[in-house]
């Protein structure tokens, strides 16, 4: 599946057109390599970096989804493994 798609497919973009935006930033990564295209495949157990809301997003790719669904439908597609809020370390 498309990075720009699975992104708006599991609710972390309204819209296509602003997860492109979001990788056009250049700081999106699918298993630690920049994604260059909006049409970069994400698979299953891929982990998917990107800078969200002021936050550093980690994702694990559990699933595809096969439409915008709803909020749960979405949330079961991914593992949030971490979120950087680029706090220093106390």
């Amino acid at each position: 599946m498309r990075i720009d798609r699975y992104l708006h497919c599991i609710r972390l973009t309204k819209s296509r057109t602003l997860a492109q935006a979001v990788i056009d930033g250049g700081y999106v990564r699918i298993d630690g390599k920049r994604v260059e295209k909006h049409s970069e495949e994400v698979r299953v157990g891929s982990v998917v970096a990107l800078p969200l809301h002021g936050q550093v997003r980690i994702l694990r790719v559990l699933a595809l989804p096969a439409r915008r669904g709803p909020p749960a439908e979405a949330r079961a597609c991914f593992e949030e493994l971490g979120i950087d809020a680029g706090q220093p370390a106390t």
